[in-house]
């Protein structure tokens, strides 16, 4: 019985100086965190919105330290069309030649560190990860900037002047940009 007392004991302990090593973790505001894409081709450029699902951000001595981020792919909204246009849009980006949102409902980014204002960490889209690396400026509780994603880096190769010849206007870039305004 001594033991078992002791054992959970050491258990606690352990438990209250992890926590205070890793930092604070603070859930992230998802009906108040916005993040709006933009996806240009020759012909011109598409945008529209994704929802986070779930997330936090970790902090230690109130400077950002770390967090998760969940980004629910089936939420891929395009807000620049209206109509049979935007359906089919929204469809083409959720099929297996863009985001593949049936078999990878969700893409994640797991902060690894942070120097100054420059935040890496492991983003995973289509099941694929590639360590990647943004300025975003962390403000009060808000965590914010553009961000710029290789979409060929996760095997979305639909479309691609790097992959594909004779596309001419048909091309799509292989980067498309992220605005995140994340709230905690």
């Amino acid at each position: 019985m001594r033991t078992t007392m002791m054992k959970s004991l050491l258990v606690a302990v352990l438990a209250i100086n992890l926590s205070v090593f890793a930092g604070v973790k603070n859930p992230i505001k998802l009906g108040k965190s916005t993040v709006t894409w933009i996806g240009k081709k020759v012909t011109g450029a598409h945008e529209g919105t994704i929802a986070l699902k779930a997330g936090d951000v970790i902090l230690e001595d109130g400077a950002l330290a770390g967090g998760t981020f969940v980004v629910d792919m089936t939420t891929i909204d395009v807000t620049d069309l209206e109509g049979e246009y935007k359906g089919k849009l929204e469809g083409h980006l959720k099929s297996d030649d863009f985001f593949g949102v049936a078999k990878f409902p969700e893409a994640t980014f797991v902060i690894t560190s942070v120097e100054g204002s420059i935040v890496k960490g492991d983003l995973t889209i289509k099941g694929h990860t590639e360590e990647q690396s943004f300025d975003l400026i962390t403000k009060d509780n808000t965590i914010s900037g553009k961000v710029m994603i290789d979409r060929t880096k996760f095997g979305i190769k639909y479309g691609s002047g790097s992959f594909f010849d004779n596309l001419k206007d048909k091309a799509i870039d292989d980067e498309f940009e992220l605005n995140v305004n994340i709230l905690f």
